[in-house]
């Protein structure tokens, strides 16, 4: 049996390449060559070396992707806001060209927000408006609780917060074996039909957004954290405690989701409402889990209405 394992693995490395199947990683300079431009900025944060970009001029806005992404999944929020705003857009620990935390066997809620808070310590950001999508948007919501006075307005786009059925790739690849046998094992297609599940229209999905997605899980190091990531996500999708602090945000909140996330569905969206005291909220019908991806030209608009008025979105016919 283990044999003819080998062989078949073998026969799809002959076929589709090494690459294309994620097993081996991909150097760091290759990576930095094609994914960071003239705003992309490193910062040494305790153990870890922080990639971000920082552009634009104005209120600062902080932006915070979801679980394996990057901070380019904003890259359509940058090109309408940066006139407006200076973005500061963060590739998280685990992800992206950051890579994992060399002494970080664990990635919880208190590390990220302790490590967010220093990164922006460290570049002089005091306060700021936060927008964070799913993983992003729990970190986002988190850290407006713990530094209360650090966050103007908050956007959150799908985002996670309150116990809920894990997504089945990242159940998948968090089981005993499977998880292990996902750090050296990550093809292209895998992360192709994942990236579709995300979205409500899969024909915005190219190989090259494809690409991205799997080049930068292939950095060393990224897919041991990520596995350890989902395993963390998954303790926590069924702690009933997890959405507690929610009532305690007190920066004005939008709430931005896809009609057809089944990520993390509408429920949780009704939820968020319940309870935090100063919200708004718009669905985008036919959109799924990502919307400042799949559709960035109104969601930006969106989100600059309401950092400007409070209000969550513009008529349809500004959107021309």
């Amino acid at each position: 049996m283990n044999i003819l394992r080998y062989v078949l693995l073998a026969s799809l490395m002959m076929l589709t390449g090494c690459s294309s199947l994620g097993i081996l990683s991909t150097s760091e300079e290759r990576l930095t060559q094609k994914y960071t431009n003239e705003t992309s900025r490193y910062v040494e944060v305790d153990n870890l070396t922080f990639h971000y970009q920082d552009e634009g001029v104005g209120p600062t806005l902080v932006l915070l992707h979801g679980v394996a992404s990057s901070l380019h999944t904003w890259d359509g929020w940058v090109k309408e806001l940066s006139p407006s705003y200076r973005i500061i857009r963060i590739d998280l620990p685990g992800h992206g060209l950051t890579g994992p935390d060399p002494s970080r066997k664990n990635i919880d809620i208190e590390y990220m927000t302790e490590m967010i808070n220093k990164l922006l310590v460290r570049i002089n950001v005091d306060n700021a408006h936060f927008a964070g999508n799913s993983l992003g948007g729990y970190i986002a919501w988190n850290f407006a609780v713990k530094y209360p006075e650090k966050v103007n307005k908050l956007v959150l786009l799908d985002s996670a917060g309150y116990p809920q059925k894990m997504p089945f790739i990242m159940s998948f690849a968090s089981w005993p074996g499977i998880g292990e046998m996902s750090q050296i094992f990550m093809p292209r297609f895998m992360i192709g039909n994942n990236v579709k599940r995300a979205y409500g229209d899969k024909k915005k999905v190219d190989k090259e957004l494809v690409r991205r997605y799997h080049d930068l899980t292939l950095r060393k190091g990224n897919r041991k954290a990520l596995v350890r990531l989902f395993r963390e996500m998954k303790r926590q999708s069924k702690n009933e405690e997890l959405s507690l602090a929610v009532k305690r945000v007190q920066a004005p909140t939008l709430l931005m989701w896809g009609e057809k996330d089944t990520w993390v569905p509408l429920d949780v969206m009704q939820r968020f409402q319940e309870d935090l005291r100063d919200v708004v909220s718009v669905i985008y019908e036919g959109v799924g889990h990502m919307p400042m991806e799949e559709i960035p030209v109104q969601t930006a608009r969106d989100a600059d209405h309401f950092f400007k008025t409070g209000e969550p979105f513009l008529p349809s016919a500004e959107y021309q």
